[in-house]
């Protein structure tokens, strides 16, 4: 999919972990989560920008998401430092979940199109595709990012009224 469909997928997958914290009165970390996981959906494709890496090969994997959710856990931690050790541990665990749903959101997207994904390399060179529609189709592109935004929405209001 392109840029759209994969904010849309991104904000669908973590709408009930914003809801989740909006409803423990963490609004401000639940907009940071939103905002860290649209940040990371479109890492993947950064196999695109060298040649030194197959498109839609190791960035595209569940270890490339346990590696982003690594390292957006330990950004996240050392921007809550000066919390204490308790926040810093909370705010980590959300930075891990936000860069794994991140990437995981993008081969979700990716796995609706022909070409597809190798979600488990390197233990297995298996391409899943449910082969729906075209990564290019403009309509599924903005009817994904919709579904997102309607998810996030209708998290943060239910977040809100479980307060």
């Amino acid at each position: 999919m392109h840029r759209p469909g994969h904010y849309g997928v991104a904000l669908a997958l973590y709408a009930p972990l914003g809801g989740t914290l909006v409803a423990y009165d963490q609004s401000a970390l639940a907009l940071a989560g939103g905002v860290g996981v649209l940040a990371v959906t479109n890492l993947p494709d950064v196999d695109g920008k060298t040649d030194r890496l197959q498109h839609r090969g190791p960035t595209h994997s569940l270890v490339f998401a346990l590696f982003v959710g690594l390292l957006t856990a330990m950004v996240a931690g050392l921007l809550a430092f000066e919390l204490g050790p308790v926040a810093v541990l909370g705010v980590a665990m959300v930075g891990f979940l936000v860069g794994v749903l991140g990437i995981v959101a993008h081969l979700v997207a990716d796995v609706l199109n022909p070409m597809g994904v190798r979600p488990f390399w390197p233990f297995s060179s298996r391409r899943l595709t449910l082969d729906l529609v075209l990564a290019s189709n403009r309509a599924a592109n903005y009817v994904l990012l919709a579904v997102g935004v309607l998810a996030s929405v209708l998290a943060w209001f239910v977040g809100s009224a479980l307060r």
